[in-house]
């Protein structure tokens, strides 16, 4: 299926469900806004993204104690309808009803995929409980939505690898979103969105399809930039400090260099635009 073909099938099925995924982002909106929705393609076009995926040696590795997963971002180099998928959710006709659901003002996709693409993640492998950069790369729009498209058959939360959002900080049991075969979940992203991805539990690799949303306005009038920033999962407490004190040492960086001190190569580059 090209992108196009895609878009209409995810658009009727978001259609379909509006007034249930309207409710649950309303009634979860206060924290960290979130809504779920399953069987998003027919299982069919799902388990043919799947198949599509490259081999982990074919993506980039991250392995830090921040976390450790494989991504890839220059789709051009991959399955057509691993871009295709990725794009799908890039329709105007999607975006605008997403928008409308979140009641949001102003939404806009990211054609350059700033940290968004393809992961893949094996056993052993994990994402610690962060929260997102709060722009996108130039830094002139805000982060503010996070889709999050799962296809890995036969998923079950005892595998692990599972979407956590940490609504009441870290002293207080996090909200498990189970990384089912087909689930598109949407969450928001501002300075206390904090998630993460539990440890894999299971031989079986979890891949997800990920793209981010942003606006001219942030979604909390009291959010300021921010770079990613993680912390160590509640029994981790020297990775915590650690990591709370590799957040503080980026974040002094971005205000000496607004953009960085590299260029991040976590960028969709447009061979069009070559």
């Amino acid at each position: 299926m090209n992108k196009i073909a895609l878009a209409d099938q995810i658009l009727k099925r978001i259609k379909a469900e509006k007034p249930s995924l309207r409710s649950q982002y309303e009634n979860t909106k206060d924290q960290i806004g979130y809504l779920v929705i399953d069987n998003l393609l027919p299982d069919s076009v799902a388990m043919e993204i799947y198949q599509a995926f490259p081999a982990a040696d074919l993506m980039i590795l991250n392995k830090n104690l921040r976390e450790d997963k494989y991504i890839a971002v220059q789709m051009d180099q991959y399955a057509p309808i691993l871009e295709a998928v990725i794009f799908a959710f890039q329709d105007p006709r999607i975006v605008d009803l997403i928008k409308n659901i979140c009641s949001i003002d102003t939404l806009y996709p990211d054609k350059n995929l700033y940290a968004g693409g393809l992961s893949l993640m094996q056993k052993g492998q994990f994402l610690n409980p962060h929260i997102d950069n709060s722009h996108e790369k130039d830094r002139k729009q805000w982060r503010v939505l996070n889709l999050l498209y799962y296809v890995s058959p036969g998923w079950e939360a005892k595998n692990g690898g599972n979407l956590e959002i940490w609504s009441n900080g870290f002293k207080e049991k996090q909200i498990t979103i189970e990384s089912l075969f087909n689930r598109l979940a949407i969450m928001t992203t501002h300075g206390a969105s904090w998630h993460s991805v539990s440890p894999i539990l299971t031989d079986s690799k979890r891949t997800c399809v990920s793209n981010y949303y942003f606006s001219d306005t942030a979604l909390r009038p009291d959010d300021q930039f921010h770079v990613t920033s993680f912390r160590g999962r509640p029994e981790q407490k020297i990775r915590d400090l650690v990591l709370q004190a590799d957040a503080v040492l980026r974040q002094g960086i971005r205000k000496i260099f607004p953009k960085g001190a590299v260029t991040s190569d976590h960028v969709y580059k447009d061979p069009k635009d070559s």
